[in-house]
């Protein structure tokens, strides 16, 4: 590497040296008027090599600092996407809930309603497509908002008759913990006029064992009906036991045994002929949406659309 040397006879500027005298002649020749170049080679200054720095410049930033931003980046923009879609879902849901409002759970629905609902679950159910059923969600209660299935419309159709009355209706999954299946209960509440209390005088019980036979399609087979929790109405405990009159133990019993009563009905014929049964469309269903407040399900074979929404637990 060259060095720079000041001498008294020369001054060396990289590797070429200049005579001491070289300023004083060429101001001489300055004077005579005389060019300022001279016959000797002029001096190509040397170029000041570095080194090659191999290490980026981080500037007090190292390069994991600086691929943070990235990542934070990458993470704010997931977040938001992922709200994003849970506010788009949670607004399809009010959409539906909405749809089904003013239709008396389905029964006063007409053509153009049911064909909005219908819209509106697909809407829903795109959130949910293709992801197995999860049982332990499933598990509760749920209060039916709309169907359009006929073996439920009709119970809505008889309640038009001056005598009966048909209250809330629930669907009660017991699968919590069950991997393959579980005890689905059909609730049904309702009442007489004058004789039970109003809506909710009796229950009408469906028992069925349902089996997962795919991601999201149950097979339900019924075992039992029972008809019980009977309320009777203050008008009918006045007949039976009036409050003027002091209350004999015949009218107690009587009182007892209509609140006690209850009847049950079998579905299930001989075990051995349900062995080899293979599973009826009536009994075939799809569940096609579930959250933690929303249960979508479809019958299949035409029997109709169900809309749930999750309530408190009820005691059968």
């Amino acid at each position: 590497m060259c060095k720079t040397t000041l001498t008294m006879d020369m001054v060396v500027f990289g590797c070429r040296s200049l005579p001491a005298n070289f300023h004083e002649r060429t101001l001489q020749r300055t004077r005579m008027g005389a060019p300022l170049h001279h016959n000797k080679p002029q001096m190509q200054p040397t170029a000041l090599q570095l080194p090659m720095i191999s290490t980026p410049l981080s500037f007090g930033i190292s390069t994991k600092d600086r691929r943070r931003p990235t990542r934070f980046t990458y993470r704010a923009y997931t977040e938001s996407s992922e709200s994003q879609v849970a506010r788009e879902l949670q607004k399809s849901k009010l959409e539906l809930l909405r749809a089904a409002q003013n239709t008396q759970r389905g029964f006063q629905a007409s053509h153009d309603q049911r064909a909005t609902i219908e819209e509106a679950m697909v809407s829903v159910e795109q959130y949910d497509a293709c992801i197995p059923i999860n049982l332990n969600q499933l598990d509760g209660t749920w209060l039916l908002q709309y169907t359009s299935a006929s073996d439920v419309l009709v119970l809505f159709q008889a309640a038009s008759l001056p005598f009966f009355q048909v209250g809330q209706i629930y669907q009660k999954f017991e699968c919590k913990g069950c991997d393959d299946g579980g005890i689905v209960r059909n609730i049904v509440r309702w009442s007489v006029p004058s004789i039970l209390q109003e809506n909710e005088g009796a229950t009408l019980l469906v028992t069925a064992k349902f089996s997962l036979l795919s991601q999201r399609n149950i097979y339900l087979q019924f075992e039992e009906v029972s008809v019980g929790n009977l309320m009777i109405s203050e008008q009918l405990q006045t007949l039976i036991a009036p409050a003027f009159l002091p209350r004999t133990s015949l009218s107690l019993e009587i009182l007892q045994l209509l609140r006690s009563f209850e009847t049950k009905i079998p579905l299930l014929g001989n075990s051995d002929e349900q062995v080899d049964r293979r599973p009826s469309p009536g009994g075939l269903y799809y569940l096609s949406y579930l959250d933690r407040d929303m249960l979508l399900g479809r019958a299949l074979g035409g029997g109709g659309v169900f809309i749930f929404s999750r309530t408190q637990p009820f005691q059968v």
